[in-house]
């Protein structure tokens, strides 16, 4: 067993430590030993060169107002090119506290109010929360469900574009929660359509490093500069490296009158400069963090299979669905026959599992739940377990 492998195994327990994940959960389902697969941050230890370096920083007894500096965008750049063959330039790089919040200014500095924004259901709900808190108005061009995976509705897509003319499409890559990577050839036929029909591409990507192995992800900046300047990029270290509390996204923007536009508003929003302890976690795993996030990957895809083999073998009721990247598993539970509220009861009572409901993605979603995968392997294993005696039961 290697290291990286016995670290994931057995990771620190993570109790009284303001944990949104584990601290909350008999005040927020009322099932004190809930097993958390819901919300999207892993129960692994960030890189150790990551820890190093903040307990470095911190040692330090300062933490006086930060600057971004050129080491951090160095790393930015540098991780980009290794790992996604894709060159950034360091004017290109804006930073907000959350890729929702860069999509959120995106919106904000590109639309105006009661403009149509395209996404594709069932989507990451936030998408829907932040476009009706900034009045503007949902496209919808569903994904169609082909039984075991996800397929672009093409012509519902051109259609929207068509016939509504959307500011913006939301683009979710890997998606989230169906664990969809586009290809190459896919993501150049949004990009085409989106600039014949005058829609800028939002492309969220902050689960970018986390496709199985033997998928590449394909960054929307790569696919050439016509589209590229007509894009907006969002990335992050936070769901890769696990830092999603540390709050520190980087938001390429290649066009200079979208960055423009973009920076203004980010100014208006009176954002503060980036966190001191994020800037030295992310700079620390863009530089170090390479070798972590390789034996991640293959882990991750262990829990994959072990949950897909098991869910086939003793659960025939359910069925899960093809996914290329994230760490979420699109769990099929329309056969139970149950409503939205009892599918919830059902899996928080009977199978002690806290789980993100499908239909909070779209109204495509209900009867779906998305479990996060990133835990131990006997945790999974434990929480795979109760859920087949409590489907027997049921």
């Amino acid at each position: 067993m290697s290291d990286f492998q016995q670290a994931f195994d057995n990771p620190p327990e993570v109790r009284g430590v303001w944990s949104k994940k584990w601290d909350y959960r008999a005040e927020t389902t009322g099932v004190a030993d809930v097993q958390p697969m819901w919300i999207a941050n892993m129960d692994f230890e960030t890189p150790q060169p990551v820890k190093d370096a903040v307990i470095r920083r911190a040692e330090l007894g300062i933490y006086g107002y930060t600057a971004v500096d050129r080491e951090y965008h160095e790393a930015v750049i540098n991780w980009q090119r290794t790992r996604h063959n894709w060159e950034v330039r360091e004017e290109w790089i804006l930073h907000t506290p959350s890729v929702i919040c860069g999509i959120q200014t995106a919106v904000r500095a590109l639309t105006d109010r009661n403009d149509y924004v395209l996404v594709q259901p069932p989507a990451y709900h936030p998408f829907f929360r932040l476009l009706h808190q900034t009045h503007r108005r949902v496209l919808e061009s569903p994904l169609l469900d082909r039984g075991d995976h996800y397929e672009v509705d093409w012509a519902d897509f051109e259609a929207k574009l068509r016939d509504y003319r959307p500011r913006l499409f939301i683009l979710c890559n890997p998606h989230n929660p169906v664990g969809k990577v586009y290809t190459p050839e896919e993501l150049r036929r949004f990009g085409t359509l989106c600039r014949q029909y005058g829609a800028i591409v939002i492309s969220d990507e902050i689960h970018g490093d986390l496709t199985l192995p033997g998928t590449r992800h394909t960054p929307f900046g790569t696919l050439g500069e016509e589209f590229a300047q007509n894009a907006v990029i969002c990335t992050a270290a936070s769901k890769t490296f696990n830092l999603a509390g540390l709050h520190l996204s980087n938001i390429i923007v290649p066009n200079a009158d979208l960055r423009g536009r973009m920076r203004d508003a980010l100014t208006e929003a009176g954002f503060p400069a980036p966190n001191l302890f994020a800037l030295v976690a992310g700079n620390a795993a863009f530089r170090e963090g390479a070798a972590w996030l390789d034996a991640l990957r293959d882990y991750l895809a262990g829990n994959r299979a072990l949950a897909e083999s098991y869910i086939a073998e003793h659960i025939g009721a359910l069925h899960t669905y093809r996914a290329e990247g994230t760490y979420f598993l699109w769990l099929d539970c329309r056969a139970l026959g149950l409503d939205n509220a009892g599918l919830e009861q059902f899996l928080l009572r009977d199978a002690r599992i806290w789980a993100n409901q499908g239909h909070i993605f779209g109204k495509q979603g209900a009867g779906f739940v998305r479990l996060n995968l990133a835990l131990p392997r006997a945790q999974l294993k434990s929480a795979l377990e109760r859920l087949t005696q409590a489907v027997n039961k049921h």
